[in-house]
């Protein structure tokens, strides 16, 4: 057992309330860490708004799958196989085809709006939508 998850949550919050699964998660990350190199990516911020930039050189956007579920946002790549040519042969092969299944946990107010590919490129764009209930708000204080 990984000594952090033996860790009583309690003395490192003792002044917060259902952040349960943000420290579950990331125990999660240094139980099972991803490989951090293919393929690489960026995630961008502005404001409320977030980008997902992945590089996909030589992908078909046909190979891509990309799925929401409990939080967790998994972009997966299966390539299918070429059938081999005899009048082609590759002098060299520097451009990546291999399988990758990538996932980034989302915080629950973060939602996806969409996804493009664009010169090798895949973006994910999602957004961080505040509801109402958890806007800041004034508490009356009501005299008995």
């Amino acid at each position: 057992m990984n000594r952090l998850t033996t860790i009583d949550l309690n003395k490192l919050t003792p002044h917060s309330v259902g952040l349960e699964r943000m420290f579950n998660d990331m125990f999660k990350y240094t139980e099972h860490p991803q490989n951090a190199g293919y393929p690489p990516y960026n995630i961008v911020q502005e404001k409320n708004r977030f980008q997902i930039e992945m590089a996909l050189a030589g992908v078909r956007m046909d190979d891509i799958d990309i799925e929401v579920a409990d939080g967790e946002l998994t972009i997966t790549h299966e390539p299918v196989e070429v059938e081999p040519n005899e009048s082609v042969r590759w002098v060299h092969r520097g451009i990546a085809q291999r399988k990758f299944k990538r996932s980034f946990t989302l915080a629950d107010d973060v939602v996806v709006q969409g996804a493009r590919m664009e010169n090798g490129m895949l973006y994910v764009e999602l957004e961080r939508i505040i509801p109402e209930e958890k806007k800041p708000r004034k508490i009356e204080i009501s005299a008995v």
